[in-house]
């Protein structure tokens, strides 16, 4: 796949403790993006951060949960990128989650994959 000049990115923010169909939906959502063929994922975790549910009034004024957010990105071109994007809120809904979905425009720069190294044939 060729993939330069104008992309979309697509980043969701979740919590780590997520499930959907007894798996991570963390995970679930990069083996559908895997399914789909899309140019490339990247999962990370966060070390601290707090969401719509952490806005709520608490007794303490800084009551943060240990709830390590995950942080999902992923690249293609636009159309793709829309598209996938239902599929992620789908899983989400199916979750009954709690997170953020959005989509940013990007500028390729490069994107390439190892050479394949042929043997040394005599």
């Amino acid at each position: 796949m060729i993939l330069d000049g104008q992309a979309k990115k697509l980043k969701i923010i979740i919590p780590e403790s997520e499930k959907v169909y007894q798996r991570s939906l963390y995970e679930a959502i990069v083996f559908a993006a895997k399914k789909y063929a899309l140019a490339g994922t990247t999962v990370t975790k966060g070390l601290m951060g707090y969401g719509a549910n952490g806005l709520t009034n608490s007794s303490k004024t800084y009551d943060i949960s240990y709830e390590p957010p995950i942080i999902i990105e992923i690249v293609d071109k636009a159309g793709r990128i829309d598209d996938f994007a239902k599929v992620v809120a789908g899983l989400l809904d199916k979750a009954n989650g709690a997170g953020i979905i959005y989509l940013q425009d990007v500028d390729i720069i490069s994107y390439r994959k190892h050479e394949e190294v042929k043997p040394y044939a005599k």
